[in-house]
């Protein structure tokens, strides 16, 4: 019996292969379960060491019947199934996995952008109902010189920018956290959140969410923005509050949206219905190589916190002056 134990609460993969090979030695026992609900978590990991999580709720009545835990690793770079701030509340380090899909989701949001800007999509539809036209898809505005505005100036922010700019688009970008020095070194100008919301042809979330970035695309900020912008969000789905956008779209507010993620699913709304929307089933982050990378980095994150040291990504950093873990 290891002298640690692991928990991996769910996850929707093939297998557990790149964690098993991470904790195969004799220090380590791996327990995998599929969990639901905050009673099956904390039947499974009451007296875990290490948690590994993708979409089970690690809330605070979770947390607070952890006897032994140290570290809880999310599957991915959002951690809005985890309660971080009950989880610093008990000195237990929460970390994600910020980097292992940043082609990825960036591809994605250029896809979204370049077909939203042709209409691929309505022109695929009418040419197998048997038109050949372009007619109804008119007008289509020339790429180069148009705005596209980022929210949210992470890696996968600054990925997009990159990408952007091979097609002559002008990138701004909106970003508290990030400084003018960051926003230059890649050709981008940072802008306040009005600024990013008035000037934008194209404009693209990838915030983490939050109580500040919430609905932070709602009634209001859609008074603000050009009637013939594209909205793309590759982010999370509460970042825009659904029902001001299905308003905006139905009445020719805004010319488009291209969501790879919603408030709900599986999607039941009028979204579904609408010609000038692109919906894909959160699916940004897959390749197969990134899925094999997240499972590797998120295990690895744990073993770093049980072999004292602080993990790469550190998601409640305020631990760093209370915990007595090394640097990695």
């Amino acid at each position: 019996m290891g002298s640690f134990k692991i928990v991996i609460t769910d996850g929707e993969y093939a297998s557990f292969d790149g964690e098993k090979k991470i904790f195969e030695d004799d220090t380590f026992t791996l327990h995998i379960h599929q969990c639901k609900t905050e009673d099956e978590v904390i039947a499974a990991a009451k007296d875990a060491d290490a948690i590994l999580n993708q979409y089970a709720p690690v809330t605070r009545k979770v947390i607070e019947q952890l006897t032994k835990c140290k570290v809880i690793t999310r599957y991915g770079v959002g951690v809005d199934t985890i309660d971080v701030e009950a989880a610093t509340d008990h000195s237990i380090i929460v970390a994600n996995v910020t980097d292992y899909c940043i082609d990825e989701v960036s591809d994605h949001a250029i896809a979204l952008l370049l077909s939203l800007s042709r209409k691929i999509n309505s022109l695929d539809r009418s040419v197998k109902s048997g038109e050949w036209s372009y007619n109804h898809i008119k007008p289509v505005n020339r790429l180069r010189g148009m705005t596209l505005g980022i929210c949210g100036f992470g890696s996968i922010g600054r990925e997009v920018a990159r990408k952007a700019q091979a097609f002559n688009l002008k990138v701004i970008a909106f970003d508290p956290y990030v400084d003018e020095q960051t926003a230059k070194k890649n050709n981008v100008k940072l802008v306040d959140f009005d600024t990013v919301l008035q000037e934008s042809d194209f404009l693209s979330l990838h915030m983490p969410l939050n109580k500040q970035t919430e609905h932070m695309i709602d009634t209001q900020a859609l008074t603000r923005v050009k009637s013939n912008v594209y909205i793309i969000n590759t982010g999370r789905g509460g970042l825009i509050d659904e029902d001001a956008l299905i308003d905006a779209l139905k009445n020719g507010k805004i010319a488009g949206a291209g969501l790879d993620v919603v408030e709900t699913i599986p999607l039941k709304s009028p979204l579904d219905k609408l010609d000038n929307v692109i919906v894909t089933p959160h699916v940004g982050y897959y390749s197969e190589s990134s899925l094999k990378d997240l499972q590797r980095i998120a295990a690895e994150q744990c073993r770093m916190v049980l072999d004292g040291y602080f993990p790469k990504c550190f998601v409640n950093r305020e631990l760093k002056n209370t915990l007595s873990l090394k640097e990695a």
